[in-house]
């Protein structure tokens, strides 16, 4: 049996239409979803970008041990068991964070390709004229990275030039070549449609068409306050041209798997590491606390029979590793935190996980509010700083989530059927549920072997 991953970073599950969404165009993953098992209750683990492929190539809960770090040497991952298991296995990527200055998520792939230019990456030097397409103090960090990434693309024509139809053309065309091999396992890691945002600008008209503003494509992390109606309207159509951008191209990587007749012996998933906040909570980025716009992700399996359904199972990045190798017939190592999910896939089982642990990164030492500031309430949402210094977590059951941190954040709970947006904590109200959830949290955090002093920051609600 084959393998196929498809990775898009920072792709909001809210965005597409087989998760409800009615105003942005994704017929091609909506296509796939219709074969496939499409998972309503998928939440992130470890947080962002890299502690999540972290958590992905090694079925672990990376955030209970390590932050943001290139991939261990002592780490198992998926590719080096498939590849002890006779399978040829290639990497695919365009998310230069997992390649670039030493990170290592090359390592145990037959082969790999890295698509150059993505976001910061140093890159190109030529000393071309940028122009920064909106007012630099609106930016995110330096001018320099949006700089860099201008020049980077400076050179692109067509379609066929940006990232994501550059990163699942490839794997198309690498299929082409590789589809008679006995048993493959192929990894697409796209980083669309992480910003910035600069999609062709005919997806963008579909969604904003004739705005002729300024265009924050790499916006502040942070309170969305500096960007007019007019400006973070069209962000969003940005965000969804993007979003439209990597539908289109998946569809021409499933339509070479069509055509190369594997769709009877392949195990196709599809799936982001996190979203992004777009004006929701009166924020733009990924800063901060995780609401469902960021941590509550896509994930569909399409199994070779083929058939679609939905399930309610509670799954997280951790456990597809394990799956992959329960379908694959191979042993799961003895390392792994996750649990293979094949029953569910099967329709064995309804259920999977209890709760969902979504967390930035503990293993710091909490960072204390100054004595002459109030308790962190971000309800409205002040002190963005300082709750992202304090890495909080968030615990779902499914109907409840749970946020607490450490140091001086107070906790948020928000009832999901009744508030999907999150707009009422509900914590005072419901303590005896808060105490159950966060129990649930400190016993999972001991169950994956989570270093005492790690936990004990957390262990008082």
């Amino acid at each position: 049996m084959n393998i196929i991953v498809i990775v898009s970073d920072t792709l909001r599950r809210d965005h597409l239409g087989l998760y409800g969404n009615k105003w942005i165009r994704t017929p091609n993953l909506d296509r796939l979803a219709r074969e496939s098992v499409v998972f309503d209750r998928a939440y992130t683990g470890s947080f962002p970008t890299i502690p999540h492929r972290t958590d992905l190539f090694t079925g672990r809960f990376s955030f209970t041990y390590c932050d943001w770090s290139p991939l261990r040497k002592e780490e198992i991952v998926t590719q080096q068991v498939l590849g002890e298991a006779g399978y040829t296995s290639m990497l695919i990527v365009d998310t230069p964070h997992m390649i670039k200055d030493g990170f290592m998520f090359d390592r145990g792939f037959s082969g790999w390709t890295w698509i150059r230019g993505q976001e910061n990456d140093r890159y190109m030097t030529d000393p071309i004229e940028v122009n920064i397409p909106c007012d630099p103090n609106k930016l995110r960090g330096t001018v320099r990275t949006v700089t860099q990434y201008l020049r980077n693309v400076s050179q692109r024509k067509h379609e066929e030039d940006y990232f994501a139809p550059q990163t699942l053309g490839t794997a198309a065309k690498w299929l082409e070549r590789n589809y008679k091999q006995d048993k493959f396992f192929l990894h697409v890691d796209t980083f669309d449609p992480h910003e910035p945002w600069d999609p062709p600008a005919y997806y963008t008209e579909m969604y904003d068409p004739g705005y002729q503003g300024e265009e924050v494509i790499y916006p502040i992390y942070g309170p969305c306050d500096y960007l007019s109606e007019a400006e973070l309207k069209h962000m969003r159509a940005l965000y969804a041209g993007e979003v439209s951008m990597v539908d289109h191209w998946v569809g021409v990587l499933m339509a070479k798997v069509e055509e190369l007749g594997l769709l009877d012996k392949t195990v196709i998933v599809f799936t982001t590491d996190h979203g992004f906040y777009i004006g929701e909570h009166e924020l733009t980025g990924k800063v901060t606390l995780l609401y469902e716009e960021v941590n509550h992700i896509p994930l569909i399996v399409r199994l070779p029979d083929g058939r679609g359904r939905r399930t309610d199972a509670i799954v997280q990045p951790p456990d597809i590793m394990p799956t992959l190798l329960d379908l694959a017939g191979v042993e799961i190592p003895k390392t792994v935190h996750g649990k293979s999910f094949a029953a569910v896939l099967r329709g064995e089982s309804k259920s999977h996980r209890d709760i969902a642990v979504s967390s930035w990164s503990i293993v710091h030492e909490p960072v204390r509010q100054p004595a002459d500031k109030e308790r962190v309430v971000l309800n409205p949402y002040t002190w963005a700083e300082l709750a992202w210094k304090l890495k909080p977590s968030t615990i779902v059951d499914g109907e409840w989530a749970l946020i607490v941190g450490a140091g001086d954040l107070a906790p948020e709970m928000y009832h999901l059927p009744s508030d999907p947006q999150q707009r009422k904590n509900v914590f005072e109200q419901n303590r005896p549920v808060a105490e159950r959830l966060h129990k649930a949290y400190i016993r999972f955090l001991e169950s994956v072997g989570t270093n005492p002093d790690f936990i004990a920051p957390r262990r008082t609600l």
